[in-house]
Protein backbone atom coordinates (compact mmCIF):
# COMPACT_ATOMS: atom_id res chain seq x y z
CA UNK A 1 0.00 0.00 0.00
CA UNK A 2 2.92 3.12 0.99
CA UNK A 3 4.76 1.69 -2.19
CA UNK A 4 3.38 3.94 -4.59
CA UNK A 5 5.40 4.50 -8.05
CA UNK A 6 4.68 7.90 -9.14
CA UNK A 7 6.64 8.21 -12.17
CA UNK A 8 4.54 8.87 -14.87
CA UNK A 9 6.99 8.14 -17.53
CA UNK A 10 7.06 5.03 -19.15
CA UNK A 11 9.50 2.34 -18.09
CA UNK A 12 11.01 1.76 -21.60
CA UNK A 13 11.15 5.15 -23.99
CA UNK A 14 8.41 4.58 -26.65
CA UNK A 15 9.82 4.93 -30.36
CA UNK A 16 7.72 6.66 -32.48
CA UNK A 17 6.13 5.11 -35.51
CA UNK A 18 6.57 8.10 -38.06
CA UNK A 19 10.44 8.09 -36.90
CA UNK A 20 10.56 4.59 -38.43
CA UNK A 21 8.49 5.28 -41.57
CA UNK A 22 11.09 8.51 -42.18
CA UNK A 23 14.08 6.88 -42.93
CA UNK A 24 12.92 4.50 -45.76
CA UNK A 25 10.63 7.54 -47.61
CA UNK A 26 13.76 8.61 -49.66
CA UNK A 27 13.57 4.84 -51.85
CA UNK A 28 9.80 3.76 -51.26
CA UNK A 29 8.78 7.43 -52.85
CA UNK A 30 10.84 6.61 -55.94
CA UNK A 31 10.13 3.25 -56.55
CA UNK A 32 6.45 3.35 -56.20
CA UNK A 33 6.79 7.00 -58.38
CA UNK A 34 8.53 4.03 -61.23
CA UNK A 35 5.75 1.64 -60.73
CA UNK A 36 3.06 4.06 -61.38
CA UNK A 37 5.03 5.84 -64.26
CA UNK A 38 5.22 2.38 -66.01
CA UNK A 39 1.46 1.09 -65.38
CA UNK A 40 0.16 4.71 -66.42
CA UNK A 41 2.61 4.08 -70.20
CA UNK A 42 1.03 0.57 -69.76
CA UNK A 43 -2.86 1.85 -69.81
CA UNK A 44 -1.72 4.25 -72.50
CA UNK A 45 -0.78 1.83 -74.34
CA UNK A 46 -3.26 -0.47 -74.10
CA UNK A 47 -5.89 2.09 -74.97
CA UNK A 48 -4.63 3.91 -77.81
Amino acid sequence: MSDHNTSHAAATPSTDPVENVVSVVPVVLPVVGGIMMFLLAFIAVYMA
